[in-house]
């Protein structure tokens, strides 16, 4: 989303407070109460028509008498006069405006407030609200708010979309000594929202931390894009209301927003890397933790305790909440051995005697802290009579010092192990009152590292390389919708257009173009028939009607009926045909499908969802399959489009994976590569066909082999106009791939980047000179860090392109990059960095004019105004191409660099 003139909201330095008043429990009271109270040192100007002054500050009757232009003003008159009151602001140039009010009727608020959003949009003005409390920014002494006690200075940013939240946490935050670098609430969020926010407060460097109370979300796609970003940079810490369908009603019924599944919302959180708590208490102590704590460098804890009581009490809260207690090596048992002199019995948790001296609690925390299989240490303490605990604090503190690895405690009690609390406070070690609040905080570090290490992984290779057949499922679906406009087989679609569901037939078809197995549907119009089919492919089979399954259609002409045996498979198809004859003698089914299924006693079932969400579009489900699916609750949610490493992540957090990864009770284990597999697919059949609104595979049939879909049951819907835009998150561009011809006569694909690409990345770069790397990075940089790296190749296509040229490798074995050209664009579209570079010995081949033409021409399309880059006065070749290519270059005063400028 834009954040232009975001810096007149958060970073004014003049405000105008329309409808000051000096009437006690007036909204203009009180912003002004609260601004003049801020400390705020620029011009605070009120605007009254019946007052010459407020709060002793001089008054001006209209916002053309003000003396100056407000960079913000705050709006408390009434929603019918905001229209024309941001129209004299747009006048004079102010660039953002905050709507407060509250207790007007609804439809008077609604239709006001969008006559005053148009006009303000006209202007390029940003609004907060309507409805909203404000905006604070303590540092600069900004309290534009009604809030009742003003934010303590801090590091960490809050926004929230209630208002009664945000005073609720301003209370809870000021009686723990919390402060803030901004506080906001977005209220309605008509214009400024939390993708705005985002992007904002994500390289805001007064903010150390960013934390968001949400109800719901106006657009998923800026969201996650604004998310993803944020959290490269900083932590961002979510709370969700509206968690079960009572509170999403709420949260609907007030925000007017449909909210969304809040698994969905989880999966969302998730994939941008952010991290999702469930309290306030949770949220402030999470973000205490990440700041303090030295970053984990796996999810392996030991537990070090004096006495075994709370050191148990701890690991069983630990192993309860999928944590992972570390497995201590032999060498590192003998040296808890030797150090605490034979009172070590072995294991983890560690537990030293109840009166330990300090130098036990030192000795074993150093060991731990060092040893390889250990990623996390926590210690607690007990008081006791015999052993000092402040004594025990300063010996952990002494251990932390001469050893690297991350350290979190907790000394039970009360006054006594008070000054200890304080000398960990002091020397920034993270400490919690009781073990379960220490094992909160470790797993919130654990699943803060998981999640950033999805934004940062390379996918694995495919375990198979599969080509699919688009034109082949287009040819179906656009044949089954057709049909439902002609009026065959009609459903309601999206927007109220004609929609279609697919019979097992069209929608094995599908699976199949997509190299998805299936056990095939096979048309019976007799009994005896369907005797031989199954005879023929083998027991058991499901029979239905040939107008196929359907959960909710209530006369039970859909229903499946399994069969065992010739003599069950003869009977139910009696039984369906005879259903079929008796409700609709006319037109009735007078044909069934059998359905072999390759059960054995190594089979186990999953099922594959995709659903369409009001927010975030469409995901995907995966789960156990089978009669009780929905009863057993099996679910994990992720969003498309998904590589191997993705799929991986949603299938380890069902609980049906853990039953397909271990041989047990004589099964072998599943085909884990295959199902994996088969989420791709769909994921890629989801990006392809986007008139799939919703596909339920119920069983996906999975052993130690393969993978074979059963009952499959497709919901169709004509596409959107820009179908592209329903996905949350933008898929791989395909369209922008071409071929190219270099001088030498080889040809090369030019296309985006993928996450795949990163091992050839650092291949590409270890051909490139050393010359040329310094043009590239002004340093000498040979190889750079996963971290580095992953950047680079796992791009958000929304918010930035990389294209690189590839080409077969001499051996045929795999391709090769050869040069690759960026641009990261402003989130405001008005310009983009560029920067470009190419194989050293494919210099003269024409391969950088070609990149840089694609990229330009993007750009172009995109809207963006200007290409910006950055060259080194003496990089001459690159000067001289960019210079062909329509660029100025100017110096950079005291800088031996070049700033290269194209408008476009």
């Amino acid at each position: 989303m834009p954040i232009r003139n975001l810096n007149k909201l958060f970073y004014p330095h003049s405000v105008a407070v329309i409808g000051a008043s000096n009437r006690e429990g007036d909204a203009g009271n009180m912003v002004m109460h609260n601004l003049l109270q801020g400390g705020f040192e620029g011009p605070i100007m009120p605007v009254s028509h019946d007052q010459q002054a407020v709060a002793g500050v001089l008054a001006y009757d209209s916002v053309q008498a003000l003396p100056r232009v407000p960079d913000l003003a705050v709006l408390c008159t009434p929603p019918e006069d905001a229209a024309a009151i941001v129209l004299d602001l747009g006048g004079r140039g102010t660039g953002a405006v905050v709507l407060l009010a509250a207790g007007v009727a609804a439809h008077i608020r609604s239709t006001a407030w969008g006559e005053a959003l148009a006009t303000a949009r006209r202007f390029g003005i940003r609004v907060l609200g309507p409805n909203c409390m404000g905006v604070m920014v303590p540092h600069i002494g900004l309290n534009a708010s009604l809030s009742h006690v003003p934010a303590m200075t801090g590091s960490m940013a809050f926004v929230s979309q209630s208002s009664v939240m945000s005073m609720a946490v301003l209370d809870w935050a000021r009686q723990r000594d919390i402060g803030f670098s901004h506080f906001v609430s977005v209220g309605e969020a008509a214009d400024i929202d939390f993708g705005d926010a985002l992007d904002f407060l994500g390289s805001d460097a007064m903010t150390r931390a960013i934390l968001l109370y949400i109800e719901a979300v106006h657009q998923g796609r800026s969201f996650m894009s604004a998310g993803r970003g944020a959290s490269r940079n900083k932590p961002v810490l979510v709370i969700k209301g509206g968690r079960v369908s009572e509170g999403q009603r709420l949260a609907q019924l007030r925000t007017g927003l449909a909210t969304g599944a809040d698994d969905v919302y989880d999966a969302a959180i998730r994939r941008a890397g952010m991290l999702r708590v469930f309290s306030f208490g949770e949220l402030f102590a999470a973000v205490e933790t990440l700041g303090r704590a030295t970053p984990l460098r796996g999810d392996r804890l030991a537990v070090l305790a004096n006495g075994y009581g709370v050191a148990i009490m701890a690991a069983d809260t630990l192993v309860g909440k999928d944590g992972h207690l570390a497995r201590l090596s032999p060498d590192t048992e003998q040296a808890l051995t030797a150090a605490l002199a034979g009172g070590f019995p072995g294991g983890n948790p560690v537990s030293l005697a109840t009166d330990a001296p300090p130098e036990a609690y030192a000795e074993a925390a150093r060991i731990l802290l060092n040893a390889a299989e250990v990623d996390a240490v926590m210690v607690l303490h007990v008081p006791t009579a015999m052993a000092s605990s402040t004594a025990a604090a300063e010996a952990v503190i002494r251990a932390c010092k001469t050893s690297k690895g991350t350290v979190l405690t907790s000394w039970l009690g009360g006054e006594s192990v008070a000054p200890a609390r304080r000398r960990f406070a002091e020397a920034a070690i993270p400490t919690y009152d009781t073990p379960t609040q220490a094992i909160d905080a470790f797993m919130h570090m654990v699943r803060f590292r998981r999640n950033q290490e999805m934004l940062m992984e390379t996918p694995v290779s495919m375990p198979e390389d599969f080509t699919v057949d688009t034109a082949a499922a287009r040819r179906v679906v656009d044949e089954a919708l057709a049909a439902a406009a002609g009026g065959a087989g009609t459903d309601t679609g999206q927007e109220g257009h004609p929609g279609a569901v697919l019979d097992e037939t069209a929608s094995d078809a599908v699976l199949r173009a997509y190299r998805i197995p299936t056990t095939g549907a096979h048309v019976a119009a007799s009994p005896d028939e369907a005797v031989a089919i199954a005879c023929q492919h083998g027991f058991p089979v499901d029979i239905t009607l040939t107008g196929g399954p359907s959960s909710d259609d209530p006369s039970g002409a859909g229903r499946t009926i399994p069969a065992n045996t010739p003599d069950a498979v003869s009977a139910a198809v009696k039984v369906l045909l005879g259903e079929s004859r008796s409700r609709d003698p006319d037109g009735g089914d007078d044909a069934v499908l059998i359905k072999p299924l390759p059960l054995t006693h190594t089979t186990r079932e999953v099922r594959l969802e995709i659903t369409t969400d009001p927010v975030f579009g469409p995901v995907l489900v995966v789960g156990q399959g089978g009669p009780a699916a929905d009863v057993l609750g099996d679910r994990a949610v992720t969003l498309p489009p998904l590589n191997s490493t993705l799929a991986w992540e949603v299938v380890r957090r069902t609980r049906i994976a853990r039953a397909l990864e271990v041989d047990r009770d004589g099964m072998p284990a599943g085909n884990l590569d295959a199902l994996i597999l088969t989420l791709v697919k769909l994921s890629q059949l989801l990006v392809d066909i986007p008139e799939i609104i919703s596909l339920d595979i119920n069983p996906l049939l999975v052993d130690d082999k393969g993978v074979f879909a059963t009952e499959t049951r497709i919901r169709l819907a004509p596409a959107w106009a820009h179908p592209e835009r329903r996905l949350a998150i933008r898929p791989y561009p395909k369209e922008l791939e071409e071929t190219f011809r270099l001088r030498s006569g080889q040809d090369v694909l030019l296309r985006p980047i993928r996450p795949e690409d990163e091992p050839e990345h650092y291949e590409f770069l270890s051909k490139v000179s050393l010359e040329d790397i310094r043009f590239r990075f002004f340093g000498l940089v040979r190889r750079l860090p996963h971290t580095a790296m992953a950047r680079l190749t796992q791009i958000d296509y929304d918010r930035e392109m990389a294209f690189i040229a590839t080409a077969p490798r001499a051996d045929r074995q795999g391709t090769e990059t050869l040069g690759v050209v960026r641009t990261i664009t402003d989130p405001n579209n008005e310009l983009a960095e560029y920067a470009i570079l190419v194989r050293s010995d494919l210099k003269g081949q024409t391969l950088g004019w070609k990149l840089m033409e694609k990229m330009i021409a993007y750009c172009r399309s995109r809207g963006t105004r200007q290409i910006v880059g950055q060259v080194l006065r003496d990089n001459n070749r690159m000067l001289r191409l960019v210079e062909s290519l329509g660029f100025t270059a100017r110096p950079i005063p005291g800088e031996d660099v070049m700033e290269v400028v194209l408008q476009l």
